[in-house]
């Protein structure tokens, strides 16, 4: 496996034994609660974290090193119930960067208002196949996308199996209930998970992936060699990935990447010429118009 022989070279010793595939750290807060007790989400986060770090998400065999570690945060907006739940989930992923103490933010977004079930007695299920619930079906569509993700910076397009599990995923969703549709559909939010998959899909994003690949394994992997002409690749990535926002404008999956790299690509080059500054200034600011102002550093 390509992502197997490149993670290797990161560590300095070898575990014994294989394991999944996810080291997730997960909190479960609640801090406006009307109905339900309290234990319940204490429960909640339990499950959820042996869910995420306990299930065989891969047919690849990992060991303890090449994990990939992440965040997800499950904020209670609303208990319309005892078992009747609105929360906001913040799911943030990490890569290591070769010969480095630096781990890269792959995914870092804010899903709002996912409505849900749960009780203690009820398990979370991977249901890759078929729809179970909505709380089974939202932390499942993660796991691959964060997968699909990771595998896309290690080898161009690696993420393809994971992207195409997290589409069946949204395929299986029942369209006529609509309160367990919302967020799935391609009606409504273009940054919906519906749109999240569909973009990593989409042949208009194509070149965008493959500038993935280069900006992690061709750019950061390689910057403790040749610092110039990494930044040069990135620069060249960074336009590449322009050059889609300009194709399919306002799509999810630019704004995933902008989300996830913006305070990085700051920081690696505050330092640089003023000429680069300018060029990755005026790509960035057309990439992620919102936080324009973010860029301003660069200027």
């Amino acid at each position: 496996m390509i992502r197997i022989l490149l993670l290797s070279v990161f560590a300095l010793w070898t575990a014994s034994s294989f394991s999944q595939e996810l080291n997730f750290n997960v909190q479960v807060k609640a801090p406006r609660l009307l109905n339900a007790d309290p234990k319940v989400f204490q429960t909640l986060e339990k499950d959820v974290t042996e869910f995420l770090n306990n299930t065989k998400w891969t047919e690849d065999e990992y060991e303890d090193f090449e994990k990939i570690e992440g965040n997800l945060n499950i904020t209670i907006t609303e208990d319309a119930s005892t078992t009747s739940f609105t929360a906001d989930i913040f799911v943030q992923s990490l890569r290591p960067v070769y010969n480095s103490s630096h781990k890269t933010q792959i995914m870092n977004l804010v899903d709002n208002g996912v409505s849900f079930t749960y009780n203690e007695a009820q398990p979370i299920e991977d249901n890759a196949q078929s729809y179970v619930d909505p709380l089974s079906s939202v932390l499942t569509y993660y796991v691959y996308m964060i997968l699909a993700y990771d595998y896309d910076s290690f080898s161009p397009f690696g993420g393809d199996p994971y992207y195409n599990i997290a589409q069946n995923v949204v395929s299986a969703i029942p369209t006529t209930n609509s309160a367990v549709a919302r967020g799935w559909q391609a009606l409504g939010n273009r940054r919906n998970r519906y749109w999240k998959v569909e973009n990593m899909l989409n042949p208009k994003v194509r070149p965008m992936r493959q500038a993935i690949y280069e900006y992690h394994l061709i750019s950061l992997d390689k910057m403790h060699e040749d610092v110039d002409k990494s930044k040069a690749v990135m620069v060249s990535a960074l336009n590449t990935i322009q050059q889609v926002n300009n194709i399919y404008p306002n799509s999810a999956a630019v704004q995933m990447f902008a989300d996830s790299k913006r305070n990085e690509i700051i920081e690696i080059f505050k330092g640089s010429s003023k000429g680069q500054q300018k060029k990755v200034y005026d790509i960035m600011v057309k990439i992620d118009p919102a936080q324009a102002s973010q860029y301003n550093p660069l200027r």
